[in-house]
């Protein structure tokens, strides 16, 4: 059988995604969602002139050196001055506070003296010093923040300070995930001698928290046609299906068979990739269906490549492949027909140029190996030999 290439597989499972709906967000859970339509600014800020320093309101026609004002007032930030400041006349004023009309100048406390009911101007400010204009920051009806903007803490303070309480976001897509294999068993409990620990779903799960989506992970499913159809079945209102293992056709690969039972139109389930070559893809009506490999690295690396573009376009979000250039650290062989993704250390230069050095071995169970790279280097089918120095193109990990 021809293996599908990593391209064709990436089309074949974002073809025809339409982002989620749009729900209303409280700016209190929005870290996070993905904002989308355009927000607008619904005041001006700061909403009138205000002072940036603690000092005087003053005229500026009126100043000049060793002159002495009369102080007929204060204002506060929250506590106007109520009336005009005229000819000869000052208000103290303190930091954030409206500039009273008539005034047009910030005399600042360090160039003044303070006598009783007056003030002596020690030092004359330029013109406008020190003051805010109405509409500085932005004004009402200007649009701020774009739509397909991954919201985080700065943005949801400009949309709190634009006087919006609810964000348009769009829905999270919903993934349920299971581990297949009786030779599985949860962290904490007693493996039998022939049994290894899942981690799998743990690491999908959080994965796709990371990267937006919401999870629900149905545990370890018992390596039976029957347990995996009812598996599937629970999973029947998700956008998309994750599955691990059992995605082959050995005696004990019950995935493909219990998808199809179950209503899948499986697409494919086999790519020139390496680690990944079992990954399996399907469709049921509007949800996805991405049969991870069991071993752990294959399934993180699949999800890298595949998982996240999904999520991401039912978030409306554009396809980013992320890819950068760095030179080797050391030399590679020639590849194969499958495209390789091989973990590797990143080192970035003092110019700003990185390096990245692949590990001596790449075995697809290695988790340790995963965990301490830092980005995976991108050998295509057939590719040349490649020495020290040359260019390639890795993916960062971060």
């Amino acid at each position: 059988m021809t293996l599908l290439p990593v391209e064709d597989a990436q089309a074949q499972i974002l073809s025809g995604v339409k982002p989620l709906p749009i729900e209303t967000v409280a700016l209190k859970d929005a870290d996070g969602r993905v904002l989308a339509r355009d927000v607008k600014a619904r005041r001006d800020q700061p909403p009138f002139p205000a002072s940036a320093m603690d000092g005087y309101a003053v005229r500026h026609a009126d100043l000049s050196e060793g002159l002495c004002l009369k102080v007929i007032g204060m204002a506060a930030a929250g506590h106007a001055f109520k009336h005009a400041v005229g000819p000869g006349e000052a208000v103290r004023i303190f930091t954030g506070a409206p500039v009273p009309k008539g005034a047009d100048t910030i005399l600042i406390q360090e160039d003044a003296e303070a006598l009783g009911e007056l003030v002596v101007i020690k030092e004359v400010p330029r013109e406008g010093y020190s003051v805010r204009p109405r509409g500085l920051d932005f004004k009402s009806g200007e649009t701020i923040l774009k739509a397909g903007l991954k919201l985080h803490p700065r943005a949801i303070g400009l949309a709190a300070a634009l006087n919006q309480p609810t964000l348009p976001a769009r829905r999270k897509p919903r993934v349920v995930v299971f581990a297949t294999g009786d030779e599985l068993v949860l962290p904490g409990q007693k493996p039998k001698p022939d049994q290894i620990i899942s981690s799998n779903s743990f690491a999908l799960a959080a994965f796709i928290r990371r990267f937006g989506g919401e999870v629900e992970d149905l545990g370890i499913i018992p390596d039976t046609l029957k347990a995996t159809e009812r598996a599937i079945a629970k999973a029947r209102d998700a956008d998309i299906l994750v599955t691990t293992g059992g995605a082959s056709v050995g005696d004990h690969d019950h995935v493909q068979e219990a998808l199809k039972r179950s209503g899948v139109s499986v697409g494919f389930w086999r790519i020139a990739m390496r680690p990944g070559k079992p990954l399996m893809y399907g469709t049921r009506k509007g949800q996805r269906v991405l049969g991870l490999p069991g071993n752990p690295v294959a399934a993180l690396v699949c999800a890298r490549i595949f998982l996240k573009p999904l999520v991401d376009a039912l978030l409306g979000l554009p396809y980013t492949d992320d890819f950068i250039a760095a030179r080797l650290g050391a030399p590679l062989k020639e590849n194969d027909k499958r495209q390789d993704y091989l973990r590797a250390r990143l080192e970035r230069a003092a110019d700003g140029t990185f390096t990245a050095t692949a590990f001596g071995v790449q075995d697809s169970s290695m988790q340790r190996l995963l965990f301490e790279a830092e980005c995976l280097i991108l050998r295509p089918p057939f590719a040349a030999a490649a020495e020290e120095g040359d260019t390639v193109r890795v993916l960062p990990l971060a």
